[in-house]
């Protein structure tokens, strides 16, 4: 097959910034937004009996908030990645930051349920398109040598924020109503921009690619496949985690002051996950998967027994999240090899994925316990999604046997 486009994206054909300093201070803007970004990405979570009972609704439908952030990712990510396949790089990651805080602003004054909604769909919007652009900036950045480590620290904004930015954003919102969270992701979005515009380089020498280039990995079987792994497999830890707030107070029994502290617990899991599951990948990217995937079944059916009591139910909420984020390195892995020159949406692909996983796992997990099979049952059917992920996984593994 003839390839139109000459190079990957991430491949550099000169080095942008000689100067390392100026090299790791692009690499800490970019992660700065990527900690802006998981901020908002996870603290709604926490703060949904806040916004339910501001907004007079159910827990339930507060949790569809949720679900229209996720799917402005899953919409998003891969028309923002195409589209602007000629847009200079350093302008398209302020442009996806200045939409990102305004969605972010939004959220803070919206009045009503229906604006909350689509405060949250346009706050989703720049989500993946940021992170896979950042990803590959970053490689170009560090060059070859470097790359990987590049892609992690980026990859690291979002894991501290579910460390830090999380349980601080929701702390504010307990004692200062659930705006004032959405209030510290904007103070974030602004620090991002104004680091962007002076740390970042021009990136004038950074190969791009066209939108059809792009477009042509949604043609590849294999491509849709790994994408409907994570959008199945991956929905069962925000099943659990959409509702972890109530789950801990009403059925485990711990204080709501602590809610904070439960979230600290699940993001210490994510990240030390992220770590493993990138050197386990790096041996073998199908084997992991299959492992990752058994794993979370497991610790997702083991939840149910364990929310019942505080010790174990945080336990178990570090689990959910070391093994759940263990996936993602290994996903991301299997979306750059069968993607090909497609590297900028096969990179964006992969958040839209999981955030797919994140809207149908918060709308699952609601639907259960509007259901009256409480709050343990999400991580029921979390442990379903998983095992359905695996079988996903089965079959892209058979046809690839078969095509060779």
């Amino acid at each position: 097959m003839t390839r139109t486009v000459p190079t990957r994206p991430t491949r550099p054909s000169a080095v942008v910034a000689p100067d390392p300093t100026i090299r790791w201070l692009a690499v800490f803007a970019l992660a700065v937004g990527g900690f802006g970004i998981g901020t908002t990405e996870f603290v709604a979570m926490g703060l949904l009996p806040d916004i339910a009972a501001s907004l007079d609704i159910t827990e339930p439908t507060a949790g569809h908030v949720i679900s229209a952030y996720a799917l402005g990712v899953v919409v998003g990510a891969p028309l923002i990645a195409a589209l602007t396949a000629r847009v200079p790089r350093k302008t398209l990651l302020l442009g996806l930051m200045v939409v990102f805080t305004l969605g972010n602003l939004a959220s803070i004054f919206a009045p009503t349920y229906g604006t909350l909604m689509a405060a949250r769909f346009i706050a989703g919007l720049p989500h993946g398109a940021y992170f896979g652009i950042a990803a590959l900036v970053a490689a170009h950045l560090m060059g070859p040598q470097n790359r990987a480590k590049a892609v992690a620290h980026v990859l690291t904004g979002l894991t501290v924020a579910t460390v830090l930015g999380v349980p601080v954003a929701s702390w504010l919102g307990q004692h200062f109503g659930w705006r004032s969270a959405f209030g510290l992701v904007v103070a974030v979005g602004l620090v991002t921009l104004t680091a962007i515009w002076f740390w970042l380089p021009t990136m004038n020498t950074m190969h791009v690619t066209s939108p059809l280039t792009e477009l042509g990995a949604l043609k590849r079987p294999q491509v849709l496949l790994a994408l409907l792994v994570g959008m199945i497999g991956f929905g069962g830890m925000f099943a659990v985690y959409t509702y972890v707030s109530t789950t801990l107070t009403d059925v485990a029994g711990l204080s709501r002051d602590l809610i904070p502290l439960a979230l600290m617990v699940f993001g210490v899991g994510m990240v030390i996950g992220n770590l493993v599951g990138g050197k386990m990948a790096d041996k073998s990217v199908i084997g992991w998967l299959y492992t990752s995937l058994a794993a979370l079944a497991v610790v997702l059916a083991a939840f149910v027994a364990a929310a019942h009591n505080p010790w174990t139910a945080l336990v178990g909420l570090f689990c959910i999240g070391a093994v759940g984020s263990s996936i993602a390195p290994a996903l991301q892995s299997r979306l750059m090899d069968v993607a090909q020159d497609a590297q900028s949406l096969a990179a964006a692909l992969m958040h839209s994925a999981f955030n797919f996983a994140n809207a149908t796992g918060a709308w699952i997990g609601g639907v259960v316990i509007a259901a009256g099979y409480g709050y343990t049952a999400p991580a029921a059917t979390g442990a379903v999604l998983a095992v359905a992920g695996i079988v996903v996984l089965t079959l892209s593994v058979l046809l690839q046997r078969r095509s060779r």
